[in-house]
């Protein structure tokens, strides 16, 4: 009697141990067919995208060919470069020392610092943009004299701030408010006795912060930087609108003489995707190099 009770004991406890393998086994091969019929779906949609570039004629690939290495694109593309290092490095240093002054200023620069970023960051870069251009409209001279008593010295506005200008003062100082963000995170983020333990030994406000604030701040800080270049890359295309000969003002000048707007806006965007996409594997550098020094740092602690 015992022998049969524990023989159906037994036969329980395998089919109980097959149930709970069953259910485990459930899930995996639901989420298997879910992943197979995403991919089916997936594989059909670029299917139709890929017969689509092929056999719509409005595309068209031969003048995307012809353009793609045309001299004003190159030309193009070289101010657009110059365009988002000037403006990134406006931006870099403004917003660094907007940062310092909001972190570690008195009240009235850190007052300041605040009004600048909520300025800056609430209207639209293409206004900004737009105000430069016309600076000359507000201030058709700009030099130095004494209030009230006429100018000494003056310049004609327009040749002190000429269009490229105008556009990289738009737009890094629209940058300078996104940086100050950056790097304020930044410092935020080194733990407080880092600086405590420089005061002890002796460091002043300054070197505590360039010498061992900031290079530990740099893994929070590099990579949004990074992500502010590239998005700096594509937004240069708003200087469009005050006549700056970058890449999207270059295809937009060709495609006004020969009507082929679609096939020389192709030739722009992939002109804008290889640039980005070397950009990004710059970034992914730098952010390895940093991540290998402050690791060798941290660990020589």
């Amino acid at each position: 009697m015992s022998g049969s009770t524990d023989t159906r004991f037994h036969h329980d406890r395998v089919d109980l141990a097959d149930l709970v393998a069953i259910a485990d086994h459930e899930p995996v091969r639901r989420r298997a067919a879910g992943q197979k019929v995403g991919g089916a779906v997936i594989l059909v949609l670029a299917g139709f995208v890929v017969a689509i570039l092929v056999t719509n004629p409005g595309f068209d690939w031969p003048t995307v060919g012809r353009y793609l290495f045309d001299v004003s694109v190159l030309e193009g593309i070289a101010v657009t470069l110059e365009l988002t290092i000037a403006a990134m490095s406006v931006g870099i240093v403004c917003g660094v020392v907007l940062a310092v002054l909001r972190q570690s200023g008195g009240p009235i620069p850190r007052f300041a610092a605040t009004l600048y970023i909520w300025f800056f960051r609430g209207t639209p870069v293409l206004v900004q943009v737009l105000f430069w251009g016309f600076a000359a409209s507000l201030f058709p001279r700009i030099g130095l004299g004494i209030p009230g008593g006429g100018f000494l010295v003056s310049w004609d506005t327009n040749e002190v701030i000429p269009i490229f200008a105008a556009a990289v003062l738009g737009l890094g100082f629209n940058e300078a408010a996104y940086v100050a963000e950056i790097v304020r995170g930044g410092l935020l983020s080194v733990p407080a006795g880092q600086s405590e333990a420089a005061d002890a030994l002796g460091l002043g406000r300054l070197a505590t912060l360039r010498f061992v604030v900031l290079p530990q701040a740099m893994r929070a800080i590099i990579p949004p930087i990074g992500n502010q270049f590239i998005s700096m890359l594509k937004m240069t295309s708003v200087v469009l609108v005050i006549g700056v000969g970058d890449l999207l003002e270059s295809v937009t000048q060709i495609y006004s003489r020969n009507y082929r707007q679609i096939p020389l806006l192709i030739v722009a965007s992939i002109w804008y995707l290889v640039m980005t996409t070397l950009l990004t594997l710059v970034q992914a550098r730098l952010e390895k190099r940093f991540g290998r020094s402050l690791s060798r740092v941290g660990g020589a602690r």
